[in-house]
């Protein structure tokens, strides 16, 4: 799973891929500090994953990733190419859900693009450079799709004229394009099929996006929330406020020291637990476990995938070798205290091809 930072520039997207990568990046109070994307990849925090290792005294502990790409600071105009534009839109192609940062802080040392901090209006910007960059790629697309279903050989192995896969991805495109002109993000807006060409074409706005509202200290201690044109806006998006500043001191302290900071703020979880509990639950994810002697390893499949889909992801011969799986719930199995225990108990359980595999799930494949 890969998710891109994005955002105006100086709104602290640097800032918060180096609290949650713990890798050196060049932060700075200037716009497009950044200009080829950083990349960092997190191990997903579970405790459940480290309990199981512990049961079965495994000689690795494998978590679950996530990577994040920190992209450059994008402007209005951006879709006419002003700022990094193109470069910064072809960055985003490549990531599966979008992290937009919103800057709700203010601070008059640390320049903004718009003079001044404004979440509604800033969270509009962005949005509508990624709508109008689809809708050039679509209008684009629309025109060759046009003129494709009305060509053709009446003998052609679609049916020519006639051809029904042309005249779907017409009127597909032209649903986009309608959605797109009425400045609505794609995300939500589409089918299966109607996914698999905004892919296709190198669209945006139909992948996930997660916004997070970078504010101060104050702004937490007074439980900030948006706004109701702001939350009129946001829609149905989901949408983390946190305190990356604050975060960021904590990242740099010692553990005790760490653990003092967030509580005298009030922080139970971290924004990176916080931003992987969201960000799973915007790509529709969960994770199923295999443990042993050798090895005890966090696996990341879609919410609702059968057990031979979940084999997919150990390796891609299981899909089709797959016979059967022995299941059982990860805190069943440390109940039980042993397989055999967990089996005499009647809580391991034999599925077949048709099992949908459940978070916390730890599975023993036959192939």
């Amino acid at each position: 799973m890969k998710i891109g930072i994005i955002g105006l520039p100086n709104v602290g997207k640097s800032t918060l891929f180096k609290v949650i990568t713990k890798k050196p990046v060049v932060i700075a109070n200037y716009p497009f500090a950044t200009i080829d994307p950083n990349i960092g990849v997190v191990a997903v925090p579970d405790e459940r994953l480290h309990k199981l290792a512990s049961f079965s005294d495994s000689k690795k502990t494998v978590p679950a990733i996530i990577e994040f790409a920190d992209i450059a600071g994008l402007v209005k105009g951006a879709s006419q190419g002003l700022g990094l534009g193109n470069e910064f839109l072809s960055n985003i192609r490549d990531v599966d859900a979008i992290l937009h940062l919103v800057r709700v802080f203010k601070d008059a040392n640390i320049i903004h693009v718009e003079n001044e901090p404004n979440p509604f209006r800033d969270f509009e910007i962005i949005n509508l450079e990624l709508i109008l960059k689809d809708l050039d790629i679509t209008s684009k697309a629309l025109l060759k799709a046009e003129s494709d279903a009305k060509g053709g050989s009446p003998r052609s192995s679609y049916g020519g004229a006639g051809d029904k896969l042309k005249i779907k991805r017409r009127e597909t495109l032209q649903k986009i394009k309608k959605l797109l002109e009425e400045n609505k993000l794609l995300h939500g807006q589409l089918d299966s099929d109607e996914i698999k060409i905004a892919y296709e074409i190198g669209l945006l706005t139909y992948k996930p996006m997660l916004v997070v509202f970078n504010i101060s200290e104050s702004e937490l201690s007074q439980n900030w929330q948006p706004d109701e044109n702001l939350k009129k806006a946001i829609g149905d998006i989901p949408y983390l406020a946190i305190p990356i500043g604050l975060e960021t001191m904590a990242a740099d302290a010692t553990e005790l020291e760490k653990k003092e900071l967030l509580e005298m703020a009030g922080i139970k979880e971290t924004g990176l637990t916080r931003l992987i509990k969201k960000g799973y639950e915007t790509l529709g994810l969960m994770t199923f476990f295999t443990t042993g002697q050798d090895e005890s390893r966090a696996w990341t499949v879609p919410a609702g995938s059968t057990a031979p889909r979940a084999g997919r992801a150990i390796h891609s011969d299981f899909e089709d070798k797959f016979i059967r799986a022995e299941v059982i719930y990860w805190d069943k199995l440390l109940e039980a205290g042993s397989w055999s225990k967990a089996r005499d108990l009647g809580w391991l359980r034999v599925e077949g091809k048709e099992y949908i595999v459940g978070d916390g799930d730890v599975m023993e494949f036959r192939i």
